[in-house]
């Protein structure tokens, strides 16, 4: 029997969680991230402005800053806990006249422009109890035709699939693994995020980048 999507806090706004994440060693997970945004999307802006949805500390944003050094990056996300220690490294790694991060509550409030050359995500959809919201931020936000790069978990097909990936963090601190499985059960399946791009009117396609990621992408 499928694993039931067991919904968690849409917002990660304890200071334990931000100073984990914020200390986290991301480069394996992220960097294959953005390695699968350039080799799905090789036409990704090189200039104009890029939204990062759920950027949490901003680790997303700065690869994408780096990796197209004409861009400007906006990231947003509700919990400001996990946006101060962001702050901190994009200035002291030089990126504050590229990258701004802002305390944006979705579905109420906007991100800071109107509309962007390109929208990525990572690790947004799962926390969401209405998964609708992402789908229209970016069809609000993005332009005609701009590059689309959604990257989330997938959830796994059983209890014994989860509690597997989970051994597999056993280095990692314990708020870092009590997050992930929740994540895991949070997440959804490829078949039911292809169900939400249909209702949002959104032709992207989806797919799974391992054993526990999916991606989506494409143009808006």
């Amino acid at each position: 029997m499928m694993l039931e999507r067991r919904p968690e806090p849409e917002l990660m706004d304890e200071a334990e969680q931000a100073a984990a994440y914020a200390g986290a060693d991301f480069e394996a997970s992220h960097g294959a991230i953005v390695h699968a945004l350039v080799g799905r999307l090789p036409d990704f802006p090189t200039a104009g402005h890029v939204l990062d949805i759920g950027c949490g500390p901003g680790d997303i944003s700065i690869r994408v800053a780096r990796y197209f050094p004409g861009v400007q990056v906006d990231g947003i996300d509700g919990a400001q806990e996990m946006l101060a220690p962001g702050r901190e490294r994009i200035e002291r790694e030089g990126l504050g006249e590229r990258i701004g991060l802002y305390r944006v509550t979705l579905p109420g409030e906007a991100p800071p422009r109107e509309a962007y050359d390109a929208v990525v995500s990572n690790s947004l959809l799962h926390h969401l109890h209405d998964p609708m919201v992402l789908w229209r931020v970016i069809a609000a936000t993005a332009r005609v035709g701009a590059p689309v790069f959604i990257a989330d978990l997938a959830r796994p097909e059983d209890e014994a699939a989860v509690d597997a990936l989970v051994a597999g963090m056993a280095d990692e601190p314990a708020v870092l693994q009590r997050d992930f499985r929740a994540s895991l059960h949070a997440a959804f399946t490829v078949e039911e995020v292809r169900g939400q791009l249909r209702a949002a009117g959104l032709d992207l396609a989806v797919e799974l980048m391992d054993d526990h990621h999916l991606v989506v992408w494409g143009y808006r």
